[in-house]
């Protein structure tokens, strides 16, 4: 099985010892996505909801990149440093996400890289 790394101007740059997905087969790995804006490496302004939009325009990017979409995720896991935002993070999955949604995993961390709120990873499989 041959692995191609899947890179993208409209995703943040990794910062650190990471790709920002790597294709292996018809599968994808998406490394976590926190709330940066991809043209000036800051945090985007605004609330929860507005960071955790962020995280997903920033996966859809590199989906994309890799040649898919975030339909195409089969597995997702959401990092929260404050689980409260739970329901922010459903009601924003719902405007990126359309049934059959994929399988999600919400865990509560005690803090994230640059101090973010959120951080989401995906697994995606391409046909």
């Amino acid at each position: 099985m041959t692995k191609s790394i899947i890179s993208t101007t409209d995703a943040p740059q990794a910062i650190g010892t990471y790709s920002q997905a790597v294709r292996a087969g018809n599968t994808v790995y998406l490394s976590g996505q926190i709330p940066l804006v991809p043209a000036t490496m800051e945090m985007v302004e605004g609330d929860i909801a507005e960071q955790v939009r962020q995280v997903f325009r920033n996966l859809a990017a590199v989906a994309k990149a890799a040649g898919g979409s975030l339909n195409d995720c089969v597995k997702v896991h959401v990092f929260l440093t404050d689980l409260v935002h739970f329901p922010v993070v459903n009601q924003v999955m719902s405007e990126f996400f359309t049934e059959p949604y994929p399988a999600r995993a919400a865990i509560g961390v005690a803090s994230l890289p640059r101090a973010a709120q959120v951080e989401v990873d995906c697994i995606m499989v391409l046909e």
